[in-house]
């Protein structure tokens, strides 16, 4: 399995810090605080009810920073941000705990699903049962998978925690290879189409459209990264994409949630391009 440069540096933190994690908290103990958290609010569902209704299906990422873009908002307040977005027409919030590589924090979280009424996924790194069980535990609806970060048996056993703790998972693919792989390993309706490359970082929605036609209709795909007009978003509306991950376009707005609505929701707009008239 090819690592790319920048993601086999943050897997090798990233497994220091689950060690140091563990040290800290044992794995009974994290088990226990998922076992009591919140019921969880439904992410694929939530998803799934907007595309039914023709509504674009917006994951808003609350991101203070990115190894290739530094710190993308100053002023962070992730509670804020969170309200901006449900009332911008959020379906589903992404939050990043990674705290090496883009300052995240697992507070982030807390205080983003205390603030709304929203399902969130936890946007990390996840390479161990720890990690996803303390998702729960956190408060965290839904977990990502990156194909390009696991292998086959890992990302299996991963899913498996994330079903026994209720969790929902999304996929996350760049190209066919893994597509298959993802496929093939995993029953999750939910696949996102990553369209940066990890090893140049550069970002192409092509890739998107380019592996449409290979994902069976029962699976809901998510387009991330690189969606930044309303061009780009009626791009993939007409090809019947309606699930979108968006976090750079916003996280620059004075007005996260504004900003949402003006992409994605223009003079009111709700149903999406292409989408067969009733």
């Amino acid at each position: 399995m090819s690592i790319p440069t920048v993601l086999e540096k943050i897997l090798a933190r990233k497994a220091e810090e689950v060690a140091e994690r563990r040290a800290r908290v044992s794995f009974a103990e994290v088990e226990a605080a998922a076992r009591a958290a919140d019921p969880v609010r439904g992410f694929a569902r939530a998803l799934q009810e907007r595309v039914a209704r023709k509504q674009a299906a917006v994951i808003a990422e609350v991101k203070k920073a990115s190894p290739s873009k530094g710190v993308l908002r100053e002023d962070f307040v992730p509670a804020e941000i969170a309200r901006s977005y449900e009332a911008g027409g959020a379906a589903c919030l992404s939050v990043l705990t990674d705290i090496d590589f883009f300052q995240g924090a697992d507070e982030y979280l807390q205080q983003a699903r205390a603030a709304c009424s929203l399902p969130v996924i936890r946007k990390d790194f996840m390479i161990d049962p720890y990690q996803v069980v303390e998702a729960r535990a956190i408060g965290a609806d839904c977990i990502l998978l990156i194909v390009s970060a696991l292998d086959d048996v890992r990302m299996a056993e991963l899913a498996a925690a994330a079903k026994d703790v209720g969790l929902d998972v999304l996929v996350e693919v760049h190209d066919g290879a893994e597509l298959e792989r993802a496929l093939n390993t995993l029953d999750t309706p939910l696949v996102g189409i990553n369209n940066r490359n990890l090893h140049t970082f550069e970002v192409s929605l092509e890739t998107t459209l380019d592996l449409l036609p290979r994902i069976p209709s029962d699976r809901l795909v998510i387009t991330e990264s690189g969606i930044l007009t309303r061009t780009d978003v009626e791009l993939m509306e007409i090809n019947r994409v309606y699930s979108f991950l968006v976090g750079e376009a916003f996280m620059r707005a004075e007005e996260p949630g504004a900003e949402l609505k003006r992409l994605f929701f223009p003079d009111g707009k709700r149903v999406v391009l292409g989408a067969d008239p009733d």
